[in-house]
Formats: structure tokens, C-alpha cells, sequence
């Protein structure tokens, strides 16, 4: 123990008079009364399991542990009934317990109640407030706990929920057990389940439900009335979608909860049963008209940049729709200075508000530039990265952002024509940032038009496009490849999607220029795109790339989608909203409608 905790101890250590004083107040009836200052316990976080360093003697006199009795501990042994019991009292509130191992992961200060024994098994309701000490670098070094004890009437032989209910129903003409053998048998099943059952709320939630799966989740939800009350609980459905999505999906899906709560919400993106299309209709316009621009979400601010106007005229203007605002509307960005005007480039979203423009086709022909748009900015404009090593110039080529940090670039198509394969990272974490090339043993055929994919962090779907076959042909594609940018030597491999004894699964034409949407669970959303033939692009597929073998799969969609087109951009708003932009067909420029693909029964704006 170190200085800073024998101090703490020291000034908390009662002397011997102050000791036999307070076990002549170790009444019960004692700290009921109006006035009471509060107990209060001090834990330290450095240490494993938080254990007390330093109680006040209104806590000795609370629950009649003195403090040499409790230093070294964690607080929760207050939950136990008997002293050094194994497990806490049936009685307290499992709810409560992980809110504030919740609060304690996030640091989040707690303030409710909570029951409580003291040392003679009286029971106490504990009015708990947890606040955090942070030292002078911002950690948080202690918590402390202050604690105001009242008399607790309940009944404690009262089993908060039944554990077990057997049955004696049985057919008309049949034993009860047919056999000695088949009796044992059945003593075995009703012993097993008693064992799980007898399982605590907490060993229940944090040992078994939170390491499910959402769909696990919800089928063990109806096996029993309890595990229904456990899986319908909101930090429960939270815990189980953070440790099968990941905290920053979760942290995305933070306001949908608002509406739904975390249990509908995994229900209906695990079973996609309230997907549907609707067209949003906001203000404003995005003039002159255009193709080939690039769009992107940056929370729900949607910003289109650039595009190919009339007479192919590469542009450079910044717009911005808020979905936040009560009437959204597209909104020219007036800025100082902005990238040459360019098409067939891409536009990438880091960090929540960073807007990062790569390459495509300016006046001069192709580009490899670098430039980033900071939304938060007091007077937004864009920058350019000057970044070593870049990567040929190009345009139809396809990005994405991994660990909403690092832009990866692959494919496209030189001046000459000539189609790419090559994977390139910009990582803007570093003080100076460098284009790394991702060598592989194997690369997927060069392209240009196909989709990017993130999912699982790191991991990345590649889908489709115009790839190069032979010496000369080019084809479109409709293979899937995946790379994980996570291991020590990423390398792609492609995805064997082949259906084979899959009834259900149909694979998608080949296309290019489609729509690719990643949703929170990873699972691959697929639509639109240039197809040959007659095949019908409002189709929507889907993919999970987590299948042992993976297939694509139709999913029926009501509502009205967009229309037979190409070329267009995707925007997912808070993880539940799909947005289409723009698009082309033979016969006319598609950009003022948007369409939207709604993951979840509530979509964040109604029109």
C-alpha cells in the first residue's frame, strides 16, 4: 500500500476510546432517526476488485463492522446476509446491482437504493451515492460511496421468484414413469434445471446472457417467466448488444433506445421483421444538378460534395442536410477554399465529424489528393493532408473507414485505363500521416464500381464491380472477398457464397455501382447497381458473413424503393437509417429524391 492509502487509512483509524464508544451505540434504531450524517466508504480503483480503504465511524455504527474488519474488501459483502457469506442475499435487487457495475465500467456517478445487511443479519435499505476522485492527470483514483441506512420491512423468507415448479400432468392410461430408468432419468432433467434456476440474476446476466448472442437472447427469453424479466431488462439488452456489436455501435444506437429500448431494437435488426422503404421529403436543393458526387453521414448531418455537372464539368461545392432540425433542408456550406472540383471520387466520414475526400477526375485528369472537412468547426473548410506515398491517381474506385481512424482505398481506374487491385491505408492518427500499400499473397481482380463493407471493427467486405477477366475482358462481378486488417498479415480471401444446399439462398447478379450497407450487427445489405439483362435491381440482398457458410439471401422489403438505377450514394444515420441519394438511369438524372431504407419500425424522422 502506498503513501497516499496508509494516509487514508491512518486518518480513518478510531482510537480506542472512540471504538468502545461507538459499540455502545451499536443499536439498531440508531442511525433511523432525522440528522444522521452519512456513512461513508472510500475504495480504491488502482487496486483489483476496488477494495475499501477507509471508513467513517457512522458506518461502524451502521452495520456493526468496524473498520479493520472491512479494510481490504469490496463493499459488496454488505449484500450478504451472513458475514463472509459466498453469495449475496435472493433479496437484492439484481437490477440494481448491474446498474452500478454499469456506472462503475463507464464512470458514470450512481444514486439509488439498494438492500444492505449489517453484521447481525438486520436488513438495511441502503440510499447510495457513488462519486468518483480523479487526480490531477483526469484518472479516476477513488470512489466514494455515501450511504444513508434505513430499517428495512420485508419479509426474508419470501422467495422473490419461483425456482422451480414441478408438473404432474400426464395422458389418460400412461405411467407416470414408465421405467425405474426413465425415472432417474427424469429426476436428472428436473435436477438441472433447479441448478440453473438456482443461479443468481447476476451469475445469470453477466455469466451466461451477456456472452449470447441477441437472437440467443430473445429464444431463451421464452422459455420461462423469469428469463423473460431478465432478457427484457434495458442493462441487460444494452450489455448483450455492446458485447455482440461493439461499444461504438451501441454508442450509435444510443438514441434509437430512447424510442424502442434495447430489446425491441435487437429483435428487429437480428430479424429485420419491421425493414421497410419510405421516401423523405426535406427542403431545400442542391444546384446546379449533378451525378457522380459522393455523399456521406457524419452522425445525422448528411454532406454531398462535388459531382459531374453538365459537359462533364467537375465540381467542388460542400452541401449539408441536418436530419436534426426541425424542417431539414440541403444547405449550400459557404468556405474559404475547397478541393479542385472532381467526380468518381470518394467522400469517408472519421471520428463522427471529419469529412475526408480521395481522388477522382478534376479538369486535369485524374487525382490522388488528400483533403479533410472538420463539421465541428467554428468556420468549416477544408484541408489538405499532405501525406507521403500516395497511392496512383484514380477515380471508381471504393473507401471506407476502419476504427474511425484510418481511410482504406482499393481498386479503380488509372488515366490509361487500366484497372487497380491494389489495398492502400491512410492512418490519421500519426503526426505525420503515410500512405501504406497492404501486401497480400493473393488480391482480388482488379476492379472498379464495387463496394466496401466494414464489419466486426476491422473487418472488411468486398462486393462486386466491373473486374478484369483474362488479358482483355472485363466482366461485371458478383463475388464477395474479406480481409481483416486486425491480424499480424492481413491477407483477402474470397468468400465462398456458393448456396449449395441452401434452398433459401439466390444469389445476386452481377453488378457494379451498387449499394453496399454494413448494419450494426455485421451482417451486408445489397441493392441497385448496373446489371445486365433484365434482372430487377429494387431486389434487396443479404448477407451474414459470421455464417459457417455463408448465403445470400432475398429480403422482401414493402415500401416504395428507388427506382431502376446506378451510380447512386448511401448515408446510414444512427446505425438504423438507410439514406439513398441521386442515381442514374437511361433516361434522366435522378437527385432531389431520397429514399429510405428504415432498419427498425420507428425511423428517426417521420415525414
Amino acid at each position: 500500500m502506498d503513501e497516499e492509502h496508509q494516509s487514508c487509512v491512518q486518518g480513518v483509524k478510531c482510537s480506542e476510546a472512540e471504538k468502545k464508544q461507538s459499540e455502545l451505540q451499536l443499536k439498531p434504531d440508531r442511525f433511523f432517526y432525522p440528522g444522521t450524517p452519512p456513512s461513508i466508504v472510500v475504495s480504491d480503483t488502482l487496486e483489483a476488485d476496488f477494495p475499501i480503504i477507509y471508513v467513517n465511524t457512522v458506518f461502524e455504527s451502521s452495520t456493526g463492522y468496524y473498520a479493520n474488519e472491512v479494510i481490504g474488501r469490496n463493499c459488496r459483502f454488505l449484500q450478504n446476509r451472513i458475514p463472509r457469506a459466498q453469495r449475496r442475499h435472493l433479496m437484492v435487487d439484481p437490477v440494481v446491482v448491474s446498474e452500478i457495475h454499469r456506472c462503475l465500467e463507464e464512470r458514470v456517478e450512481f444514486q439509488g437504493e439498494l438492500l444492505n445487511f449489517r453484521k447481525d443479519g438486520t436488513p438495511l435499505i441502503n440510499k447510495l451515492q457513488l462519486k468518483f476522485i480523479h487526480d490531477d492527470d483526469g484518472i479516476v483514483t477513488h470512489i466514494m460511496g455515501i450511504q444513508f441506512f434505513s430499517e428495512a420491512n420485508m419479509d426474508l423468507n419470501r422467495v422473490p421468484y419461483p425456482l422451480f415448479k414441478k408438473t404432474t400432468t400426464q395422458k389418460s392410461g400412461q405411467p407416470f414413469l414408465k421405467s425405474s430408468m426413465n425415472g432417474h432419468a427424469l429426476e436428472l432433467q428436473h435436477y438441472m434445471t433447479c441448478a440453473i434456476l438456482l443461479l443468481s440474476d447476476e451469475v445469470l446476466t453477466h455469466a451466461i446472457l451477456s456472452r449470447l448472442t441477441p437472437r440467443d437472447v430473445a429464444s431463451l427469453g421464452s422459455v420461462c417467466r423469469r428469463f423473460r424479466q431478465l432478457t427484457k431488462n434495458e442493462h441487460v439488452g444494452k450489455m448483450v448488444c455492446q458485447n455482440a456489436w461493439g461499444r461504438e455501435v451501441t454508442s450509435t444506437l444510443e438514441s434509437m433506445t430512447k424510442k424502442l429500448g434495447w430489446d425491441r431494437l435487437a429483435r428487429e435488426l437480428t430479424t429485420l421483421e419491421a425493414v421497410h422503404w419510405k421516401i423523405l421529403k426535406v427542403g431545400g436543393s442542391v444546384e446546379p444538378s449533378r451525378c457522380n458526387f459522393s455523399a456521406c453521414a457524419a452522425g445525422n448531418r448528411l454532406v454531398l460534395f462535388g459531382g459531374e455537372g453538365v459537359n462533364m464539368q467537375p465540381m467542388n461545392d460542400t452541401f449539408i442536410l441536418n436530419l436534426d432540425a426541425e424542417n431539414p433542408e440541403w444547405l449550400r456550406l459557404s468556405m474559404a477554399s475547397s478541393p479542385p472540383g472532381r467526380w468518381g471520387h470518394s467522400l469517408s466520414c472519421l471520428n463522427g465529424s471529419l469529412m475526408v475526400v480521395f481522388g477522382g477526375c478534376g479538369r486535369q485528369g485524374l487525382l490522388n489528393d488528400v483533403f479533410v472537412l472538420d463539421l465541428d468547426a467554428q468556420k468549416p473548410t477544408w484541408k489538405q493532408v499532405s501525406a507521403e506515398n500516395a497511392p496512383l491517381p484514380r477515380s471508381w474506385h471504393s473507401s471506407c473507414t476502419v476504427e474511425g481512424t484510418k481511410l482504406v482505398v482499393t481498386g479503380g481506374c488509372t488515366d490509361g485505363g487500366v484497372l487497380l487491385s491494389d489495398t492502400c491505408l491512410l492512418d490519421f492518427t500519426t503526426d505525420k500521416p503515410m500512405w501504406k500499400e497492404i501486401t497480400t499473397l493473393w488480391a482480388p481482380p482488379p476492379s472498379l464500381g464495387h463496394s466496401l463493407s466494414v464489419y466486426g471493427r476491422t473487418k472488411i467486405l468486398m462486393f462486386g464491380g466491373l473486374a478484369k477477366r483474362g488479358s482483355h475482358l472485363r466482366l461485371r462481378s458478383g463475388e464477395a472477398y474479406t480481409i481483416d486488417l486486425e491480424d499480424d498479415e492481413p491477407q483477402w480471401m474470397q468468400l465462398d457464397c456458393s448456396n449449395v444446399g441452401n434452398e433459401r439462398a439466390v444469389a445476386p447478379p452481377a453488378r457494379l455501382d451498387h449499394v453496399a450497407v454494413s448494419m450494426p450487427c455485421g451482417r451486408i445489405i445489397i441493392f441497385g447497381g448496373s446489371i445486365s439483362g433484365l434482372h430487377s435491381p429494387c431486389q434487396t440482398f443479404l448477407l451474414d458473413p459470421y455464417e459457417e457458410k455463408p448465403s445470400w439471401k432475398v429480403l422482401n422489403v414493402p415500401g416504395q424503393p428507388p427506382k431502376f438505377s446506378w451510380g447512386h450514394s448511401t448515408c446510414v444515420v444512427g446505425g438504423t437509417r438507410v439514406l439513398v441519394l441521386g442515381g442514374q438511369t437511361d433516361e434522366e438524372s435522378i437527385l432531389q429524391e431520397l429514399h429510405e431504407l428504415c432498419l427498425t419500425s420507428i425511423p428517426g424522422y417521420d415525414t
